[in-house]
């Protein structure tokens, strides 16, 4: 009987997470009214007890009314303010947290997410899956003649043009200084290519703008279907390898590398950009 009450009135007394400070002064009014029922009735025990050994220095009635008067109101203040005091906290800590995780996850100038997750996503997806590598091509160039800032700028937006291409269907993540990866689950191997394909296209349209006069940049890009139970690097390494095929063929392009990894073929790219 003992443990059932202790287990009861742990159980109520759990904080758990809260969603929102008005779930905070929810639960606390909740938990602060089963509180006061319990200390309401073991006030009541105990002048009940006190009557019965001779020990109530006043009636049974006037205890019995003090008890009911005091008692459950002061309880309920009291519990309703600790409740709200370490709900709040505890609400606090886990906002605090989330955005921890959020930006130990996220890349702070394209905002994609970083190797960090893309690799974790990756390992822990275990169906059909296929990553696609993309780098940008003579970037240096681009920091050497418009400057750094303008460097980052093309980042920014190669990482947004990326991210509305493939969409909430894929993750996209900034893996490395111009370097760009996508990681698709339970979509058609074609289809992945042709996202690719497209955003390649589209990133080779855009138009930066800047004192000296407008640029364009383009990207390679080197496109590996995952065998079943494969990891981050063994996949990666075979994507890396047909992106260095893409460099190495004239750059602006996509390759593909197949399941065996000894065979490269390229899909037909749309005009090169200068």
């Amino acid at each position: 009987m003992v443990s059932v009450i202790r287990k009861w009135i742990v159980d109520q007394l759990m904080f758990g997470e809260f969603a929102s400070y008005r779930d905070v002064c929810r639960k606390s009014v909740w938990v602060a009214l089963k509180v006061s029922l319990v200390a309401y009735g073991l006030n009541l025990c105990a002048h009940f007890l006190l009557h019965a050994f001779g020990l109530m220095p006043y009636s049974l009635g006037s205890a019995l009314i003090i008890a009911t008067a005091l008692t459950p109101p002061i309880t309920f203040v009291v519990s309703v303010a600790a409740y709200i005091a370490v709900g709040f906290a505890i609400h606090d800590l886990g906002v605090s947290r989330a955005e921890f995780e959020k930006l130990s996850r996220t890349d702070m100038l394209s905002g994609l997410a970083n190797r960090r997750a893309f690799l974790e996503q990756f390992d822990g997806c275990e169906g059909d899956k296929a990553m696609l590598v993309i780098d940008l091509d003579r970037f240096k160039s681009v920091n050497d003649t418009y400057g750094h800032m303008t460097g980052d700028e093309v980042i920014v937006k190669v990482g947004k043009m990326l991210a509305t291409v493939f969409n909430d269907r894929c993750l996209c993540a900034r893996i490395g200084g111009e370097e760009f990866a996508v990681f698709c689950r339970d979509m058609p191997f074609g289809e992945f290519m042709v996202l690719g394909e497209l955003a390649r296209r589209k990133i080779a349209g855009m138009r930066f703008a800047t004192k000296d006069g407008e640029f364009s940049v383009t990207v390679s890009g080197g496109l590996a279907r995952a065998l079943p139970h494969e990891h981050f690097g063994e996949v990666f390494s075979r994507a890396d390898k047909a992106l260095y095929e893409a460099k190495s063929g004239g750059r602006d392009r996509i390759v593909i590398c197949y399941e065996t990894g000894d065979k490269t073929g390229q899909p037909e790219r749309g005009r090169k950009v200068a």
